[in-house]
């Protein structure tokens, strides 16, 4: 019995954990994009700045309302909002991604962001020391792509129970997507981002209904052991979509000539 309870708690925290990771990650690299364009056009000193203090105010985020979210509301209260939540993310990204899959929408395009970014912000003044601009534009970028990752930290990481090692995954995702930055600089487009998102739209509506049926009294077969059944049903599910929604090929005119040939001597 003890060996079933510890083999649900370590499957639930690897669903978790790996969430987290690529959901930051996904952001974190829409964040450094902006942060190397207002570093390369405006100044690195201003940007960096810019990107420390986005993450401070993200991070005071994750610790002053994590906690008190935990302690003040009841906890299938809490579940049944969050699953919501969760759900609104989760199927906002899959729907993205789906369509990415299926060749209806275009794909993010990162050098394509960087290149808009810098011919938005160059301009014949100062590179190099302090700069309001780069310090605003960095900040702005960062916090904006990270509030996302907060949003999620806090979610999933207090329904879960589990608040430092949600903001664990999402520090090394941040971590990580920064050395990777620093080594490959504007080689952002190389990042498979539709497959992570497509991933992270999958494990948060997996998270949003487990999590929404344990608000409302579901009691679900195995425990946090549905979240992968859940995880699996969706992947399913999207790429059966991708498959029918992904443009035909037109037929040949070879092709066409040769059906009208035989239906001619049919008849």
């Amino acid at each position: 019995m003890a060996t079933m309870i510890t083999t649900t708690v370590h499957s639930g925290n690897l669903v978790l954990v790996v969430a987290v990771f690529l959901a930051s990650a996904v952001e974190m690299v829409e964040a450094l994009t902006i942060v190397v364009a207002v570093g390369a056009t405006k100044g690195w000193r201003s940007a960096l700045e810019g990107t420390a203090v986005a993450l401070l105010v993200l991070g005071t985020m994750v610790v002053a309302l994590g906690p008190a979210i935990v302690h003040y509301v009841p906890l299938a209260t809490l579940r049944l909002v969050v699953g919501g939540l969760l759900l609104v993310f989760g199927l906002q990204w899959l729907r993205k991604a789906v369509l990415r899959a299926a060749g209806l929408k275009a794909k993010h395009d990162e050098d394509a962001i960087f290149a808009r970014q810098v011919e938005e912000l160059s301009t014949p003044s100062a590179t190099s020391g302090r700069d309001s601009t780069a310090f605003v534009v960095a900040f702005k970028g960062v916090f904006l792509e990270g509030l996302e990752v907060v949003v999620i930290v806090i979610t999933l990481g207090t329904t879960s129970h589990a608040l430092g090692l949600a903001a664990t995954a999402a520090a090394t995702a941040i971590v990580v997507v920064g050395v990777v930055g620093v080594i490959v600089a504007r080689q952002l487009s190389s990042v498979p981002e539709n497959a992570m998102k497509m991933g992270v739209g999958l494990m948060l509506v997996s998270f949003g209904t487990f999590w929404s049926g344990e608000g409302v009294g579901v009691h679900w077969p195995g425990s946090d052991l549905a979240i992968p059944v859940l995880v699996a049903t969706y992947a399913l599910v999207a790429w059966a979509l991708v498959g029918s929604l992904r443009p035909r090929p037109a037929a040949r005119p070879e092709a066409v000539a040769a059906g009208t040939e035989g239906e001619g001597h049919h008849v």
